[in-house]
Order: C-alpha cells, then sequence, then structure tokens
C-alpha cells in the first residue's frame, strides 16, 4: 500500500489519511502514505501489542495525529431515513450479515478477523 500510494503521488504520499483498523500494521501504512506535513485521522479503535507509531518519524515529518470515537450517532436522524427508504445502500460496507441469533458469531468472526464488519439483521 505504502509503494503504491506513494507512486500514485509521485513519490509525495498523501495529504490526509484515514486509519480506520485500529492495527498496529495499519497505523504504520498511515504513517508511511502520509506525505510530509500531512495529516492522520484515526478512528480504527486501537487493538493488539502496541500502537505502530515511530513519534520521532513523526516529528521529524511534521505528521499530524487525530483520532477519536466517530460520532455515529450525530449522523442517525439523518441518514437513517435514507437507508430505510433505500437511497442509500449500506451493505457494501459489510462483509458479513448474520440475524439476531447470530450476533454472538458475527462477534466470533470480527475477533478471528474473518470479518470486518457485520450486519444486523432483524429477520
Amino acid at each position: 500500500a505504502v509503494a503504491a500510494v506513494r507512486e500514485l503521488t509521485r513519490g509525495q504520499g498523501a495529504h490526509a489519511v484515514v486509519e480506520a483498523v485500529g492495527t498496529e500494521q495499519s497505523m504504520r501504512t498511515a504513517v508511511g502514505i502520509a506525505r510530509d506535513g500531512g495529516a492522520i485521522g484515526f478512528v480504527g479503535v486501537p487493538h493488539g501489542s502496541g500502537t505502530g507509531l515511530d513519534l520521532g518519524v513523526m516529528f521529524d515529518r511534521n505528521i499530524a495525529l487525530r483520532g477519536g470515537v466517530a460520532p455515529v450517532r450525530t449522523y442517525i436522524p439523518e441518514l437513517l431515513p435514507d437507508i430505510l427508504d433505500g437511497t442509500i445502500d449500506p451493505s457494501p460496507v459489510f462483509d458479513l450479515t448474520v440475524d439476531l441469533e447470530g450476533v454472538p458469531d458475527g462477534y466470533k468472526a470480527m475477533d478471528e478477523r474473518t470479518a470486518l464488519k457485520v450486519l444486523v439483521t432483524n429477520s
């Protein structure tokens, strides 16, 4: 990923990077694809053995870092009606669908990294 982004940006890297996975490797990748003076926003819940951050590299390259829990509840009143009426199709975001009885399997799949986002249906 780092080489591909560097090639696409003529070696410069991206102005802004979103890290949405939360692993040490994904954070290292985010730092690797950010250009000097760029910014990384992270919404991936940090998990694993470390952060993947080399603060010295980030300091030397003047890379800004911001993160926190995504304020998804803020968007529910605006977006939920569009999802319910079919204007927005959220299915591309999900890689596993379970019913209510399958929720434990959904959590297991995310824990085992065989699914990233699980859609729970009421059927």
